[in-house]
């Protein structure tokens, strides 16, 4: 394609999680690199984390009031229409100022009205469903949406089959060349070398049955003779930090550096939202799922088990792991041979190509919009 100099002005939106936030700067900073004169606004959800990544990345943000709608009745739920008012009254401002040439959503609550208010003013939106089971945000974008990039086959059970192109989820250019870091990783988190290195990500926020999970088994992790990468999460990291440097373990709010975080870790235990079963693909680690229960249509569970039933990780749901996690952890660890296995086929799953196929298809959308 011609990748003459182009202003283009390219407006992206998703959050409340990690899952949301880093697919949208994988897709801009690949954006960024095919047009490097554009311009970039994220717009986010005020007070939720991508406030603080989106600028960490090195990109501007606009942040709206808007939250999700609670599933029980709360009074939270009252403000909600109030909310939804405010943020399309705000979109609308966003974008009638920054006058993009296209919209990308990535999900989250954010990405609602900024989105609708995209496509109503005639400005070609694609959107990236990273889930095998999409959210209620996207499901309701995907009339107005251009292009709808997936990761999961079936996914035209919800979606308008013309408009979804199968790409795979973004994910960090880092973890592409994670087997050449090993050495330097351990170094960076000052590991021991030849111990077995065990990576623990409960999702961005943290996860509390997996910290409570880890803070009982610290004494059988010893026993197991295993060093500790513990990402708790920022909601959890004051309860957790006692344990920082304890039995060879170190406890992390958050890792940015996660590509060497992978690349240090022999074994990891994760949850399996939709992001990092991707990036744990693309990285070729024995892992071990632990799916979040609370999540719409069981979707972390239907994620892990695509892979399970490939020979390619294994999986504990919380209600066993009292009664399976010691046998089954022990069993890994003692097995190069079932590691390998794991992390070989782990590997063959992933589609690393993702995060250029979408950037393709929003250069076509760019294309026609000029």
């Amino acid at each position: 394609m011609n990748r003459k100099s182009n202003k283009y002005k390219i407006i992206l939106s998703g959050g409340g999680t990690g899952g949301h936030i880093y697919p949208a700067i994988a897709i801009a900073n690949e954006l960024k690199s095919r047009f490097p004169d554009a311009e970039f606004l994220f717009v986010g959800a005020k007070d939720r984390m991508e406030m603080e990544k989106v600028p960490q990345a090195g990109y501007d943000i606009e942040g709206l009031w808007i939250s999700g709608i609670q599933r029980k009745l709360t009074l939270k739920n009252l403000v909600f229409p109030f909310k939804v008012i405010s943020s399309l009254w705000k979109a609308r401002k966003i974008v009638k100022s920054f006058k993009p040439d296209v919209a990308i959503g990535t999900g989250g609550f954010a990405s609602g009205p900024l989105l609708h208010v995209a496509a109503s003013n005639n400005i070609p939106s694609l959107i990236q469903e990273q889930n095998s089971y999409p959210g209620i945000t996207n499901k309701l974008l995907a009339k107005k949406a251009k292009k709808i990039c997936v990761a999961y086959d079936g996914l035209e059970r919800f979606f308008p089959q013309d408009k979804i192109i199968k790409t795979g989820n973004p994910v960090r250019k880092g973890l592409l060349d994670i087997d050449t870091k090993t050495f330097e990783a351990k170094d960076f988190f000052k590991l021991k070398h030849g111990m077995p290195t065990l990576l623990v990500i409960g999702g961005s926020l943290g996860s509390r049955r997996i910290n409570q999970l880890i803070e009982k088994e610290l004494d059988f992790f010893d026993t197991q003779n295993v060093q500790i990468i513990w990402q708790c999460g920022k909601l959890y990291y004051q309860q957790y930090k006692i344990y920082n440097h304890t039995k060879n373990v170190q406890v992390h709010e958050f890792l940015n550096n996660i590509d060497f975080a992978y690349a240090a870790a022999d074994l990891i235990v994760s949850r399996a939202g939709a992001s990092s079963v991707s990036e744990l693909c693309i990285v070729g680690k024995p892992v071990v799922f632990i799916p979040s229960p609370n999540v719409a249509e069981d979707h972390q569970t239907k994620n892990a088990m695509a892979i399970v039933e490939k020979s390619a990780a294994l999986i504990i749901k919380e209600e066993d792991l009292d009664a399976d996690f010691e046998n089954k952890f022990s069993q890994l660890v003692k097995s190069p041979e079932k590691q390998k296995e794991l992390g070989d086929n782990i590997k063959k799953l992933a589609l690393v190509n993702a995060t250029n196929e979408i950037a393709d298809e929003v250069e076509k959308l760019l294309k026609t919009s000029k």
